[in-house]
């Protein structure tokens, strides 16, 4: 059983942080790229264990055209990862990454809250406010007390599928997000797919509207009145959030949950899935 959350709000200040005593918490350290195991080794926080986006958080695609760019691993796969990290359904856990919980640490939250997992938190502003605190990063390895993989069978929260987004995009009822810079939503450059553009009748909310000028989680209540004119009197199950390859879209997630919004669906294929296929693409500023 989930123990008794600690916090209020999924995303954690540094002084929040330093009120837990180390044994009380598994800490993650999420990072993305092929430098990010080294840079890893090169300094991180103290007790954090080591997760790898691409290797860890996703599948390698076979076509990415079929589940987009970072399609998700296996529950199984993800429930055995858990266990060899330590974490079980009474544990608390910390994530943080290397770009202000931007990217990895977003991901690796939402897939940890996907399990049913209520006792996991964002470290706002990630390592570099951890550094900025005061806190010395070490070499030291933390090796895990592994355990049986965390019992979980299915995805617990919600995702949407490309015939999904498909069919509602354009329906008043539903809101796409797209959480990509406004550049590439309207198709000015795209430096990562291989088309640019947007789907049509989605919405450009870009995940750095989620910061402050010191690259922190604004708060709650600025989220809120951020996304409430946004969702109106929809369910939330109606609103659907997406960026390159479902990675940075857990940012936004991650914000809604913040702003006391959950239970947005996952376009976890993402423009990555949609650009590779025969589906109409908008560009400019018009849904």
């Amino acid at each position: 059983m989930n123990a008794k959350p600690l916090f209020p709000t999924p995303i954690i200040s540094i002084k929040q942080f330093q009120t837990l005593a180390a044994e009380n918490y598994i800490l993650i350290d999420a990072r993305s790229g092929p430098q990010a195991i080294s840079q890893y080794q090169a300094g991180h926080l103290p007790h954090a264990q080591f997760v790898d986006l691409d290797q860890d958080l996703a599948e390698k695609p076979e076509d990415a055209a079929k589940g987009g760019r970072h399609p998700l691993p296996s529950i199984s796969s993800f429930a055995a990862l858990l266990g060899c990290l330590g974490i079980t359904p009474s544990s608390t856990v910390v994530v943080y990454d290397d770009k202000s919980g931007a990217n990895a640490a977003a991901r690796f939250w939402w897939m940890l809250r996907a399990t049913g997992h209520s006792n996991v938190y964002v470290l706002d502003g990630g390592l570099q406010a951890a550094v900025a605190a005061g806190i010395a990063l070490t070499t030291e390895v933390t090796h895990p007390k592994a355990t049986m993989p965390y019992p979980v069978t299915d995805w617990q929260l919600p995702t949407a599928s490309i015939e999904t987004v498909e069919a509602v995009s354009k329906n008043p009822d539903y809101v796409v997000i797209d959480v990509r810079d406004a550049y590439r939503y309207r198709g000015e450059s795209e430096p990562i797919d291989l088309v640019a553009g947007h789907i049509p009748g989605a919405i450009n909310i870009p995940f750095s509207q989620n910061l402050n000028a010191q690259n922190d989680f604004r708060t709650g209540d600025e989220l809120a009145q951020t996304y409430k004119p946004v969702v109106g009197d929809r369910s939330m199950d109606h609103i659907i959030v997406h960026c390159g390859s479902g990675v940075t879209a857990c940012h936004t997630l991650l914000a809604l949950e913040q702003a006391g919004m959950p239970g947005a669906q996952l376009y976890v294929g993402s423009w990555g899935e949609w650009s590779r296929t025969d589906r109409p693409i908008n560009t400019g500023d018009k849904p």
